[in-house]
């Protein structure tokens, strides 16, 4: 890899790991250390440390202005570097442009915190979790296209793009409903879990205690589905790149089919929803970089 593919790949893991400590923001219940402020912090650039709260607040923005950095300093490079024509152009300013999108959604999520038990602030979350996967899916596939990676031609594929399409769009609107099913657990946490139940089965329940039900159901159907596509695709590839790729992709539903049933048992403690998530968005990005090797001009002589 040349330095730039590194500063891609390192990129991607700091953006994953931005992501795990909001996550850590919401769950813990420090989304409103700094105060309702944003971009500053109770109107101060660099606070003073006043509670725990508002370090773990103030340490995610840091955090996400390097990822920002990190992201513009791709774009300007990659621009550089690469000739007109290369998809590394492409990754990189679809991953400036939604970047910046994630930005306004988490300014969003601040002005909207305290009202997190509304449809606005559920439909916000959702959509900055949408947002973070098409933001993911583009440094993910900018970095594996400055490694080396082909770029993606859709003719003479067949159904593959169609089903890789249905899965991508299964997996993203599955974390849509398992980042509302997380706050529903933040706000309305259950002593036990046959309260739990009770509390889904009950009509009088607030909306997002009402929603848990749906994320389970979707999990499994997704969950099959992607596994029956990975024994259609596995046989299908000349690299040894690729078949790592599939196992990769069918082991790690797999392990999220299982870490979800814990987090559902262990009634959704912190520590657990956040291996649940970092699970959640390897699966994401295995998946894209399945579908960009699959759907790669070096495959295209394969269609299953």
């Amino acid at each position: 890899m040349n330095r730039f593919a590194k500063l891609a790949w390192t990129a991607l893991a700091w953006t994953a790991f931005d992501i795990l400590w909001g996550a850590y923001v919401r769950a813990s219940g420090s989304g409103t250390g700094c105060g309702i402020n944003w971009p500053t912090c109770n109107g101060q650039v660099i606070p003073t440390p006043q509670s725990v709260e508002m370090m773990v607040e103030f340490t995610h923005r840091a955090i996400s202005g390097v990822a920002l950095l990190m992201v513009l300093a791709l774009l300007i490079w990659g621009w550089r570097k690469y000739p007109r024509g290369n998809p590394v152009r492409i990754g990189v300013t679809g991953a400036a442009v939604f970047i910046l999108i994630e930005a306004g959604l988490g300014a969003g999520l601040v002005f909207a915190e305290r009202s997190k038990n509304s449809v606005l602030y559920a439909t916000l979350v959702a959509v900055h979790l949408l947002n973070t996967f098409i933001l993911l899916a583009f440094l993910a596939l900018t970095a594996w296209w400055a490694s080396g990676g082909r770029p993606i031609t859709l003719k003479e594929r067949g159904y593959v793009p169609l089903l890789f399409g249905i899965g991508l769009v299964g997996v993203a609107l599955l974390g849509m409903a398992g980042a509302v099913t997380a706050l529903g657990d933040t706000l309305f946490p259950p002593a036990s879990l046959a309260q739990g139940l009770a509390q889904d089965a009950d009509s009088s329940a607030n909306f997002l205690v009402r929603l848990r039900v749906i994320h389970p159901i979707f999990a499994i159907l997704v969950g099959v589905y992607t596994l029956y596509l990975v024994r259609t695709i596995y046989g299908k590839f000349n690299t040894r790149s690729g078949r790592r790729l599939s196992l990769l992709l069918g082991g790690l539903v797999l392990v999220q089919l299982t870490a979800g049933v814990i987090n559902l048992l262990l009634l959704a403690p912190v520590w657990m929803q956040l291996v649940h998530l970092f699970l959640a968005d390897s699966v994401w990005i295995s998946y894209v970089l399945l579908a960009a090797s699959t759907l790669s001009v070096e495959n295209q002589q394969d269609r299953p």
